[in-house]
């Protein structure tokens, strides 16, 4: 009985992967990292520099340079690099061919979609997407008291288990950081967006599945369960 016992009995899961991770959770458009610290993460576009003329490029350089040297907390530039997808745009165009009747315009669609396809596949266009990532670190914020700041660097990782109110406290320093990096990048000409929760889990979700997330997507971050307590 023992043995048809074993033969039955279904093995235990191990681990979840969400525990080895540096992110304890994500809400409210921001990241909450293990050690109590946060980020948020700016989409931003790109400019062609070397199509600027000398004295755009020259504005533009002046403008990195002044905001730069107008930060008092460090950011970090993030490039993502990723096969470009075509898939939607190859579906669109199947409907666009169903739709017309005329022969010769189904032609063009299907020698269009499959220049489009091979051009993809053969040349491996990447899609490039550039992200400024803001932390906030209550230890080192210099606006507060040294007391408060010693207590949490003692006990950094009891900062995860803040209440709603110390977690909104932290929260807005850290618009505030946001603030001023949108600020400084639309004064270079660059149009940003700071991604909201649903963005940041499909931002992490590419990152540590990079295989699977073109076959495998992602439900909306209301349908999601989220493992506690690790």
């Amino acid at each position: 009985m023992a043995s048809k016992k074993n033969k039955l009995a279904k093995p235990k899961p191990g681990p979840s992967t969400q525990r080895y991770l540096d992110i304890a959770e994500i809400r409210d458009n921001v990241v909450v990292l293990k050690d109590g610290t946060l980020r948020a993460v700016i989409l931003v576009s790109s400019i062609n520099f070397a199509l600027k003329s000398p004295e755009e490029q020259q504005a533009t350089v002046q403008s990195y340079m002044q905001f730069l040297n107008g930060l008092e907390y460090p950011l970090q530039i993030v490039i993502q690099s990723r096969q470009m997808n075509i898939d939607k745009y190859i579906e669109a165009l199947n409907e666009q061919e169903k739709k017309i009747d005329n022969e010769l315009l189904k032609t063009n669609i299907r020698d269009y979609r499959s220049f489009i396809e091979d051009l993809v596949e053969l040349g491996e266009i990447m899609q490039k997407r550039f992200y400024a990532v803001v932390p906030y670190d209550p230890v080192s914020d210099k606006q507060r008291n040294f007391r408060s700041r010693l207590t949490d660097a003692l006990s950094p990782a009891s900062l995860v288990k803040l209440s709603n109110k110390q977690f909104m406290e932290r929260r807005d320093a850290l618009m505030q950081r946001v603030r001023i990096t949108q600020q400084g990048l639309s004064g270079m000409s660059l149009k940003n967006t700071q991604l909201d929760t649903q963005g940041l889990i499909e931002l992490y979700y590419t990152v540590y599945n990079p295989d699977i997330f073109d076959v495998q997507k992602m439900r909306d971050v209301n349908e999601l369960k989220i493992e506690e307590g690790f």
